[in-house]
């Protein structure tokens, strides 16, 4: 069955909850105000195109192929970015709230994260290697055998990263954040003296 092709085109306030959206490929399309929440997008191909203030929360990601996709301002709550097909799997995110989103065992490194909400965000086995966490909050968000190295993390807060279970060489942390990377060992740290 020949899938639909959708070129440089713009969807603005559409509600994908009551009519799906159509399985195809859409290159350098504009999602704008739409409402694709609890939505199948499985095996939908997306290139080069831009989410902007959508609600994708909860959505099926199946095999979806996410390449040079851009999110600004989105609710994008409870997503699997690990079922994403990985094969040229390229985001961005810009204020964006990802709470209880995965990234279990995905390969985003050299990528730019801009004020995101990330509380319990699963990052287990995820490459962000080189990344930047640009004013990102990680309340309760989950790092374990995480590659981090030369990930920057300065403006980030409310992360607890063990230096032991993760590889963070080369990462830079701002002093205020190194509490984060000293957590499980129950201390406290005056960083005013």
């Amino acid at each position: 069955m020949e899938q639909e092709y959708f070129e440089e085109k713009t969807f603005n306030k559409v509600d994908f909850t009551q009519k799906p959206l159509i399985k195809g490929e859409y290159e350098s399309c504009n999602f704008i105000s739409c409402d694709f929440s609890n939505s199948d997008l499985a095996i939908v191909v997306f290139m080069e195109c831009e989410f902007e203030n959508c609600n994708l929360s909860m959505a099926n990601l199946t095999k979806t192929a996410l390449r040079e996709v851009r999110f600004r301002n989105c609710k994008m709550l409870g997503m699997h970015f690990e079922n994403c097909n990985e094969l040229g799997l390229s985001v961005s995110f810009d204020n964006c709230n990802l709470t209880h989103s995965s990234f279990y065992q995905t390969k985003l490194k050299k990528r730019t994260f801009r004020n995101l909400k990330l509380h319990e965000v699963d990052f287990t086995e995820c490459d962000l290697s080189s990344s930047v966490f640009d004013n990102c909050d990680f309340l309760k968000a989950t790092f374990d055998n995480t590659i981090l190295e030369k990930t920057d993390f300065r403006t980030s807060f409310n992360y607890s990263i063990d230096p032991e279970k993760n590889r963070i060489r080369k990462a830079i942390f701002s002093m205020p954040g190194i509490a984060g990377l000293l957590d499980k060992y129950d201390i406290e740290i005056d960083i005013k003296n």
